[in-house]
This record gives structure tokens, C-alpha cells and sequence, in this order.
């Protein structure tokens, strides 16, 4: 049967076991790969998306016709751009100089408005830090209160991780034969490693969530920020606080360098044919560290969190 529109068609993406990257390193037990960059919006912020524009709509923050405005490294901005398209509400996506062009050029021809920021002094492009995204929030927080917006704010609704709790975690499980034994998902807004590990814990308790961030920069798990500066788009941004994760247990931390997320998108996409990210290339490197490690014999679950196409202008395929 057709879907009525493409927000119909929202979730719901395919899982790949990575046995052959698994084989060829030596490890035993497996990695299922969920390939959240075939949502319409080429990213897993598409769940994110739609779930905090209707839960905004339910509980009346978000009226008809109102403007959105939302942070964003582009792929929270590509989904919310799809979103409030279809529903009729105008939508700007306030976005760092130091992310890659691709992700500005698609929300542009989805029809949002996209104000571009200057990075901080000394910050490199194709590096987005915290001090960058400050920049950004400040400017979104501007518009915000200029145009009588309602603001997605990704980092702080719950209608973010409760997109995952409903869809992620279910798929992973089912899709898995019910035999996961963790998951471990690079931390942006932490909406997708807290929505999906409550739901993947109340169908086994035991099962452990591993958070994934940038060496250098892994303040979550109690380090100091020595390196803020990282290719990994869509997180990493050394913040210590993330209201999303309050409540949920992280059983470990990985850390995972710029080069090693690289090079293992890039073995992905030689070794399964699958063609992700950078972020994606840091779930796969601390799934196989796990298999290596804390995880051996088990099986870890890790989202593909978008496309190799968003990243054409940067080093990831140089």
C-alpha cells in the first residue's frame, strides 16, 4: 500500500549484519547495523524530527502556521525541513560554516531557510566545536525570539528521545532475533542512545549501552576536553550536560579518533557496500573495539546514522 505522505515512511529502515567486516578483523560474534541514511532525509534525525514537531502539536506549544527554528549540523535541519514542509510550517535551520556544504544545499532545496554562522576564531572548517555550536545556539536562540518561533531544540525535548524509545530500539530488537547484547551510538544529543536503550532495556535488563565519542573531547565519560577540534559531524561537541541522557545508565565509553571513524567508513563502505558517514564510522569502530573487548562472542547493534553523500566536500573520500 502507498503512503499518504513521505513522513509515513519515517523509520522503519532495514538492519545489515557487518559479518564480513567482523570475519576479515578476526573477532568473534556480530554487528548489526541499522541503515538509518535511507530515511528520507538521508539521516536517523528524521525520527528525531517528526517526533518532537508532533509532540509539540499535541501538547499545544507549536501552533498552526508558526515558524520553526532549530540548531542544527544538517541533518536534524534536513528532517525538520521534510517535516514542517509537509505540515505547513516555516522552518530555518541555523547551522555552522565548519559543517560540510552538502547538508546547507539539501535544506535549502527542501525549502528551509538556512542562516549560516561563522565558526569561532581559530576553529577549523569541517571541524565543528563547542565553542562553534555556541555561536549557533546563540544565533538560533536570536531568530528564535525575533520571529516568535517555536524552537525544535534538539538537545532538550523529550519528543526526540521518545522517537527512538518507540521505533529504534523495537526495530533493533525484532530485527536482531531478540539476541542483542548492547548498543553503542556516538553522542550528538544524546536523543538516540537514551531512547533506545530504555526500550531495548525492558526487553533485557542485562543488555549494556556503550557511549561513543571523539578522542580528545570525551567529557561524558569524565575526561577532560584536551581536543575539542574533530571531523565527526553531528556531535562530539565536548557538553558535559546532556538533559537527554539524565536517568540513563551508560555500562562504558569509548573513545574514537577522527582517523579511525575514517578509515572505518571507508572499510564499510569497500567491505559491506554500505557508503555512510563519519559518526556511522565511529559506531562501527567502537562496535568492532567491543567485539575485541567487553562485547566478545556478543552482539552489538549500532545505527548508520547517515549518508557518504553529505560528505563529499570533506576528507572522509579525499
Amino acid at each position: 500500500m502507498a503512503a499518504e505522505s513521505i513522513l509515513d515512511v519515517i523509520g522503519g529502515t532495514p538492519s545489515v549484519w557487518l559479518d564480513r567486516m567482523v570475519a576479515r578483523r578476526g573477532l568473534k560474534g556480530r554487528i548489526l547495523a541499522k541503515l538509518d541514511y535511507l530515511n528520507p532525509g538521508i539521516s536517523k534525525k528524521d525520527r528525531a524530527a517528526l517526533g518532537i514537531i508532533e509532540a509539540a502539536e499535541r501538547d499545544g506549544s507549536l501552533q498552526p502556521g508558526q515558524t520553526v527554528v532549530e540548531l542544527t549540523s544538517g541533518n536534524m535541519g534536513t528532517g525538520l525541513a521534510i517535516v514542517c514542509g509537509i505540515k505547513g510550517y516555516p522552518f530555518v535551520a541555523v547551522m555552522s560554516r565548519g559543517n560540510s556544504v552538502e547538508r546547507a544545499r539539501m535544506m535549502a532545496a527542501l525549502g528551509a531557510d538556512v542562516v549560516l554562522v561563522d565558526q569561532a576564531s581559530g576553529s577549523v572548517p569541517g571541524e565543528v566545536s563547542g565553542a562553534d555550536l555556541a555561536l549557533v545556539d546563540a544565533e538560533a536562540q536570536r531568530l528564535t525570539a525575533a520571529r516568535g518561533a517555536f524552537r525544535a531544540d534538539q538537545f532538550e525535548r523529550e519528543g526526540n528521545a521518545a522517537a527512538h524509545y518507540r521505533t529504534t530500539g523495537p526495530e533493533l530488537w525484532a530485527e536482531s532475533d531478540e539476541t542483542l547484547t548492547a548498543f553503542a551510538d556516538f553522542a550528538g544529543s544524546g536523543g538516540t542512545f537514551a531512547g533506545t536503550m530504555r526500550a531495548l532495556s525492558e526487553r533485557n535488563p542485562k543488555i549494556k549501552g556503550y557511549l561513543v565519542e571523539p578522542e580528545g573531547a570525551a567529557v561524558l565519560a569524565g575526561q577532560p576536553a584536551r581536543d575539542p577540534a574533530h571531523p565527526i559531524q553531528g556531535g562530539g561537541y565536548a557538553m558535559a550536560d546532556l538533559t537527554l541522557l539524565e536517568g540513563v545508565q551508560a555500562d562504558g565509553h569509548l573513545s574514537i579518533s577522527g582517523d579511525e571513524a575514517r578509515e572505518t567508513a571507508r572499510a564499510m563502505a569497500r567491505e559491506e557496500g554500505i557508503f555512510a558517514g563519519f559518526s556511522a564510522g565511529a559506531n562501527v569502530a567502537a562496535a568492532l573495539r567491543l567485539l575485541d573487548g567487553a562485547q566478545a562472542g556478543g552482539v552489538v547493534g549500532v545505527v548508520i546514522c547517515d549518508s557518504g553523500l553529505k560528505y563529499l566536500s570533506t576528507d572522509l573520500w579525499a
